[in-house]
């Protein structure tokens, strides 16, 4: 046992570059004892078992060699939540699940971020986010007061937090930034929100900019194409979110002409009509367009059209999705590739989302063309 543990110990100090000293520290023992242990000459006393572990953030089985079988069942347990993630429907089971594996595996990083995932969907299926306005605004404003009462959002906040403070990729820390700034203002946390966000790098030092400034040649026009298609991403968020909280009727009327502008703008990028997981975003912004025309507009004729254009995106999206390396081909992308099995799932209740703040009317014109169909299944 001891020579497992010892081997094991440095190891595990070795990978994450420190001395005997620190760990020693870390104990209130003498480096001469982690000296012993690391030279097989001793173990340590079992009550330091845990804080060893603890110290390199793995499991008691783990530090003794055995996980060999714990890692399969956190494999098999990962697999799992994936496909309930990805699936995208009643997040109960997933959240369940979750929660158990934390309780066995409280330092494995992507089963707490997978169980935030899980926590922040349930929160939307369970309870959603509720908005008002307010007599002389134009804007829209978060009930703090309802969002706050979301016990999903509450867990989901803390096990976020806690992922934070561990090692964890900087995709995952950059998604985890984003919910818990999104979380922090639906609930009113809006001090912790801003603290949040304006601690991370501006847009101007982001990798997706610095990427192609830091590269040549073939090599650069890849990370160019990328930067394209992850900064139009943001800047099409960013616009949704500016047209969607305004509540004033000329700021719906503008919010169509800058919904279609935008989607011009991708068409154009993406020239020969290989959009990849654009496909998903113009099939949004034309939505957006044919709600926004059809109930501030009036005009059902083009609302139509918009709503065709943005059910044709989504048809070709779901034709996309889980068929390999995805090959973009347009000249400011042609560099770029993709896993289409990593192209964001869509809920199974997409159309339905949509349908249901449609004009009764409009409504039932889309209803009445057997093109559309799925769309009320």
């Amino acid at each position: 046992m001891n020579i497992k543990i010892g081997e094991k110990i440095k190891q595990l100090r070795q990978r994450d570059g420190r001395k005997q000293e620190d760990l020693a520290n870390a104990l209130g023992v003498s480096p001469q004892a982690v000296s012993r242990w690391e030279a097989n000459g001793g173990y340590p006393d079992m009550e330091l078992i845990p804080a060893i572990a603890n110290y390199f953030n793995i499991s008691i089985d783990e530090l003794f060699g055995y996980s060999t079988d714990r890692q399969e069942k956190l494999r098999s347990i990962l697999d799992k939540a994936d496909k309930l993630l990805n699936k995208q429907g009643d997040m109960t089971e997933c959240v369940e699940l979750l929660r158990a594996a934390a309780e066995e595996f409280p330092s494995e990083p992507q089963v707490l971020i997978k169980l935030g995932y899980a926590l922040s969907m349930c929160g939307w299926q369970k309870y959603g986010a509720k908005a008002y306005t307010k007599d002389g605004s134009e804007y829209t404003h978060e009930d703090a007061e309802y969002n706050s009462k979301n016990i999903y959002w509450q867990e989901e906040i803390r096990i976020f937090e806690k992922v934070l403070t561990m090692d964890i990729s900087s995709e995952d820390r950059d998604v985890i930034i984003m919910m818990l700034i999104m979380v922090y203002t639906s609930m009113g946390n809006t001090d912790k929100a801003k603290a949040l966000a304006s601690n991370q790098n501006s847009i101007i030092t982001c990798r997706e900019t610095l990427m192609p400034k830091a590269t040549a040649a073939e090599e650069r026009d890849k990370y160019q194409g990328e930067a394209i298609i992850s900064l139009l991403t943001e800047l099409r968020n960013v616009i949704c979110d500016s047209v969607c909280t305004k509540i004033s009727p000329s700021a719906k009327s503008e919010g169509v002409k800058l919904f279609v502008v935008l989607a011009h703008l991708y068409e154009s990028i993406f020239s020969d009509g290989r959009c990849g997981i654009a496909h998903y975003h113009l099939c949004e912004l034309y939505m957006h367009a044919a709600v926004y025309e059809a109930r501030f507009n009036k005009n059902t004729d083009q609302a139509f059209e918009y709503f065709k254009k943005g059910f044709e995106h989504k048809k070709l999206y779901d034709s996309i999705r889980c068929t390999g390396e995805y090959e973009y081909s347009s000249p400011l992308v042609a560099k770029v590739t993709f896993p289409s099995a990593n192209f964001p799932s869509v809920s199974p209740t997409f159309w339905k989302g949509w349908i249901e703040v449609l004009p009764e009317a409009f409504k039932e014109s889309i209803r009445s063309d057997s093109r559309f169909a799925e769309c009320f299944e």
